[in-house]
């Protein structure tokens, strides 16, 4: 079993994608948009990506992909991403 360098994968992500993408949470943002099927809004994807955490990231992105009749993917997936960051929040206030 071979394995890739992160590096290397960018390196063939970005000539296959979108020759900027330069970082791992551009690249994550990327195929963020493009499963969500809402790449023109590519950008607050790539931003999400940067400063949200993975995990809420991931989760949200479950939701959307395992819930066939959603019609607006980026749409429930912002409200879901919203749900669960005032939950995150709550939990840490409770914490405190």
């Amino acid at each position: 079993m071979d394995f890739s360098t992160i590096k290397e994968i960018l390196l063939q992500r970005s000539t296959e994608t979108n020759k900027y993408v330069t970082r791992e949470f551009q690249d994550f943002g990327y195929r963020l948009a493009e499963e969500l099927g809402d790449t023109t809004h590519k950008s607050l994807y790539i931003k999400l990506a940067k400063n949200t955490p993975r995990s809420l990231l991931e989760e949200a992105k479950s939701f959307v992909l395992n819930n066939p009749k959603a019609k607006n993917k980026g749409a429930l997936f912002m409200w879901k991403l919203k749900e669960l960051d005032g939950k995150a929040k709550n939990k840490q206030l409770n914490d405190k």
